[in-house]
Protein backbone atom coordinates (compact mmCIF):
# COMPACT_ATOMS: atom_id res chain seq x y z
CA UNK A 1 0.00 0.00 0.00
CA UNK A 2 1.32 3.44 -0.95
CA UNK A 3 1.35 6.12 1.73
CA UNK A 4 1.53 9.88 1.35
CA UNK A 5 3.31 12.12 3.83
CA UNK A 6 1.51 15.39 3.18
CA UNK A 7 3.31 18.70 3.41
CA UNK A 8 0.47 20.87 2.13
CA UNK A 9 -3.28 20.49 1.60
CA UNK A 10 -5.42 23.44 0.52
CA UNK A 11 -8.73 22.65 2.19
CA UNK A 12 -10.16 25.88 0.75
CA UNK A 13 -9.60 24.77 -2.86
CA UNK A 14 -10.62 21.19 -2.10
CA UNK A 15 -13.92 22.22 -0.50
CA UNK A 16 -14.68 24.71 -3.28
CA UNK A 17 -14.14 22.06 -5.96
CA UNK A 18 -15.91 19.30 -4.06
CA UNK A 19 -19.06 21.38 -3.67
CA UNK A 20 -19.17 21.74 -7.49
CA UNK A 21 -18.06 18.25 -8.50
CA UNK A 22 -20.14 16.40 -5.91
CA UNK A 23 -22.81 18.64 -4.30
CA UNK A 24 -24.12 15.74 -2.21
CA UNK A 25 -20.86 15.71 -0.26
CA UNK A 26 -21.74 18.96 1.48
CA UNK A 27 -24.99 17.64 2.92
CA UNK A 28 -25.61 15.83 6.15
CA UNK A 29 -26.76 12.31 6.88
CA UNK A 30 -29.40 11.69 9.54
CA UNK A 31 -29.39 8.46 11.51
CA UNK A 32 -32.33 7.58 13.73
CA UNK A 33 -31.98 5.20 16.65
CA UNK A 34 -35.10 3.74 18.28
CA UNK A 35 -35.16 2.21 21.76
CA UNK A 36 -38.16 0.18 22.95
CA UNK A 37 -38.27 0.00 26.73
CA UNK A 38 -41.85 -1.42 26.81
CA UNK A 39 -43.02 1.65 28.66
CA UNK A 40 -40.97 4.34 26.94
CA UNK A 41 -40.18 4.44 23.23
CA UNK A 42 -37.53 7.05 22.49
CA UNK A 43 -36.03 8.08 19.16
CA UNK A 44 -32.82 10.03 18.75
CA UNK A 45 -31.63 11.65 15.52
CA UNK A 46 -27.90 12.05 14.96
CA UNK A 47 -26.60 14.18 12.11
CA UNK A 48 -23.12 13.61 10.76
CA UNK A 49 -21.30 15.38 7.97
CA UNK A 50 -19.75 13.03 5.38
CA UNK A 51 -16.10 13.34 4.40
CA UNK A 52 -15.02 15.35 7.41
CA UNK A 53 -11.48 14.08 6.88
CA UNK A 54 -9.48 16.43 4.61
CA UNK A 55 -7.57 13.59 2.93
CA UNK A 56 -10.75 11.73 1.93
CA UNK A 57 -12.21 14.95 0.52
CA UNK A 58 -9.00 15.54 -1.43
CA UNK A 59 -9.10 12.00 -2.86
CA UNK A 60 -12.67 12.49 -4.06
CA UNK A 61 -11.71 15.70 -5.85
CA UNK A 62 -8.66 14.11 -7.48
CA UNK A 63 -10.63 11.11 -8.73
CA UNK A 64 -13.26 13.36 -10.30
CA UNK A 65 -10.68 15.65 -11.92
CA UNK A 66 -8.92 12.60 -13.36
CA UNK A 67 -12.22 11.21 -14.66
CA UNK A 68 -12.95 14.55 -16.35
CA UNK A 69 -9.47 14.68 -17.92
CA UNK A 70 -8.72 17.99 -16.21
CA UNK A 71 -5.23 17.09 -14.93
CA UNK A 72 -2.39 17.63 -17.38
CA UNK A 73 1.38 17.26 -17.21
CA UNK A 74 4.24 19.68 -16.64
CA UNK A 75 4.84 19.82 -20.39
CA UNK A 76 1.16 20.07 -21.33
CA UNK A 77 -0.75 21.42 -18.33
CA UNK A 78 -4.52 21.45 -18.39
CA UNK A 79 -6.63 23.47 -15.97
CA UNK A 80 -4.71 21.42 -13.38
CA UNK A 81 -1.37 19.64 -13.62
CA UNK A 82 0.50 17.00 -11.67
CA UNK A 83 4.16 16.26 -11.16
CA UNK A 84 6.70 14.24 -9.22
CA UNK A 85 10.18 15.72 -8.97
CA UNK A 86 12.82 17.07 -6.56
CA UNK A 87 11.85 20.57 -5.42
CA UNK A 88 13.26 23.14 -3.04
CA UNK A 89 10.73 24.95 -0.93
CA UNK A 90 10.18 27.21 2.02
CA UNK A 91 8.32 30.20 3.43
CA UNK A 92 10.59 33.18 2.70
CA UNK A 93 10.62 35.68 5.54
CA UNK A 94 10.51 39.34 4.51
CA UNK A 95 10.16 41.36 7.67
CA UNK A 96 7.23 39.94 9.60
CA UNK A 97 5.58 38.49 6.48
CA UNK A 98 5.81 34.71 6.10
CA UNK A 99 2.43 34.27 4.42
CA UNK A 100 3.76 32.68 1.19
CA UNK A 101 5.07 29.14 0.85
CA UNK A 102 6.85 28.50 -2.45
CA UNK A 103 8.05 25.29 -4.12
CA UNK A 104 10.34 25.48 -7.14
CA UNK A 105 12.31 23.25 -9.51
CA UNK A 106 13.44 22.79 -13.09
CA UNK A 107 12.06 19.79 -14.96
CA UNK A 108 13.79 19.50 -18.30
CA UNK A 109 13.06 22.77 -20.09
CA UNK A 110 10.26 23.76 -17.74
CA UNK A 111 10.67 25.97 -14.68
CA UNK A 112 7.99 24.87 -12.21
CA UNK A 113 6.80 27.08 -9.35
CA UNK A 114 4.05 26.35 -6.83
CA UNK A 115 2.80 28.96 -4.41
CA UNK A 116 0.16 29.11 -1.71
CA UNK A 117 -0.69 30.29 1.78
CA UNK A 118 1.50 29.17 4.66
CA UNK A 119 -1.54 28.24 6.72
CA UNK A 120 -2.12 25.22 4.45
CA UNK A 121 1.26 23.72 5.38
CA UNK A 122 0.52 20.85 7.74
CA UNK A 123 1.80 21.56 11.22
CA UNK A 124 2.17 25.31 10.71
CA UNK A 125 1.37 27.53 13.68
CA UNK A 126 -1.88 29.49 13.79
CA UNK A 127 -0.12 32.82 13.27
CA UNK A 128 2.33 31.60 10.59
CA UNK A 129 0.31 33.16 7.79
CA UNK A 130 -0.08 36.65 9.27
CA UNK A 131 0.04 38.93 6.27
CA UNK A 132 -2.26 40.29 3.58
CA UNK A 133 -5.99 39.52 3.64
CA UNK A 134 -5.89 38.13 0.08
CA UNK A 135 -4.85 34.48 0.04
CA UNK A 136 -1.49 33.71 -1.56
CA UNK A 137 -3.15 31.04 -3.72
CA UNK A 138 -4.49 33.79 -6.00
CA UNK A 139 -2.17 35.00 -8.77
CA UNK A 140 -2.02 38.74 -7.88
CA UNK A 141 -1.32 38.03 -4.21
CA UNK A 142 1.15 35.25 -5.05
CA UNK A 143 3.14 37.61 -7.28
CA UNK A 144 2.98 40.32 -4.61
CA UNK A 145 4.51 37.79 -2.22
CA UNK A 146 7.34 37.07 -4.65
CA UNK A 147 7.95 40.80 -5.07
CA UNK A 148 8.82 41.07 -1.39
CA UNK A 149 12.22 39.71 -2.48
CA UNK A 150 14.31 42.76 -3.50
CA UNK A 151 15.82 40.87 -6.45
CA UNK A 152 12.38 40.18 -7.88
CA UNK A 153 11.05 43.63 -7.01
CA UNK A 154 13.84 45.08 -9.16
CA UNK A 155 12.39 43.34 -12.22
CA UNK A 156 9.17 45.32 -11.84
CA UNK A 157 10.82 48.67 -11.11
CA UNK A 158 13.36 48.59 -13.94
CA UNK A 159 12.79 51.13 -16.69
CA UNK A 160 11.20 49.48 -19.72
CA UNK A 161 9.55 51.44 -22.54
CA UNK A 162 7.11 48.60 -23.27
CA UNK A 163 6.67 46.43 -20.17
CA UNK A 164 5.09 43.02 -20.70
CA UNK A 165 3.13 42.09 -17.54
CA UNK A 166 2.98 38.39 -18.46
CA UNK A 167 6.68 38.30 -19.27
CA UNK A 168 7.56 40.03 -15.99
CA UNK A 169 5.47 37.53 -14.04
CA UNK A 170 7.16 34.59 -15.77
CA UNK A 171 10.59 36.08 -15.04
CA UNK A 172 9.60 36.55 -11.39
CA UNK A 173 8.68 32.86 -11.11
CA UNK A 174 12.00 31.83 -12.65
CA UNK A 175 13.97 34.13 -10.33
CA UNK A 176 12.09 32.87 -7.28
CA UNK A 177 12.73 29.25 -8.28
CA UNK A 178 16.43 29.77 -8.94
CA UNK A 179 16.80 31.68 -5.66
CA UNK A 180 15.51 28.90 -3.41
CA UNK A 181 18.07 27.60 -0.92
CA UNK A 182 18.50 24.32 0.92
CA UNK A 183 18.25 20.66 -0.08
CA UNK A 184 15.68 19.43 -2.57
CA UNK A 185 13.01 16.92 -1.57
CA UNK A 186 11.22 14.66 -4.02
CA UNK A 187 7.53 15.53 -3.90
CA UNK A 188 4.35 14.75 -5.79
CA UNK A 189 1.56 17.25 -6.28
CA UNK A 190 -1.53 18.33 -8.15
CA UNK A 191 -1.91 22.07 -8.72
CA UNK A 192 -4.25 24.59 -10.32
CA UNK A 193 -2.57 26.24 -13.31
CA UNK A 194 -2.20 30.00 -12.83
CA UNK A 195 0.40 31.01 -15.41
CA UNK A 196 2.15 29.24 -18.28
CA UNK A 197 4.27 30.56 -21.11
CA UNK A 198 7.69 30.63 -22.78
CA UNK A 199 10.62 31.82 -20.71
CA UNK A 200 11.04 35.40 -22.00
CA UNK A 201 14.83 35.30 -21.71
CA UNK A 202 15.77 31.70 -22.54
CA UNK A 203 15.23 31.61 -26.30
CA UNK A 204 15.59 27.82 -26.40
CA UNK A 205 11.98 26.72 -26.10
CA UNK A 206 12.03 26.69 -22.30
CA UNK A 207 8.79 27.37 -20.45
CA UNK A 208 7.71 28.67 -17.06
CA UNK A 209 4.76 27.10 -15.24
CA UNK A 210 3.17 28.51 -12.09
CA UNK A 211 0.42 26.86 -10.09
CA UNK A 212 -1.19 26.77 -6.69
CA UNK A 213 -1.30 23.24 -5.25
CA UNK A 214 -4.26 21.28 -4.04
CA UNK A 215 -1.70 19.15 -2.24
CA UNK A 216 2.02 18.50 -2.00
CA UNK A 217 3.36 15.29 -0.45
CA UNK A 218 6.77 13.73 0.01
CA UNK A 219 7.38 10.94 -2.50
CA UNK A 220 9.76 8.17 -1.38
Amino acid sequence: MAYRFYLYISDVKVDMLLSQLDPSSTGTRTTEVGVDLKVVNGRRSVETSPDTDPVSRLDRVLKRLEKDGAIGTLEEPGPFFRGRLPMRWGAPAHGDDMSLVFFGARAGRTVVGLGGSTRHVLGSSADAADGPPLTRSLLPSLLDGLRLDPRIAALFTATDPSPDPDGLALRAVREATDGLQGPAQTVEFVAKRLLHGPDPEAGDGSAVLLGSPLYVALAD
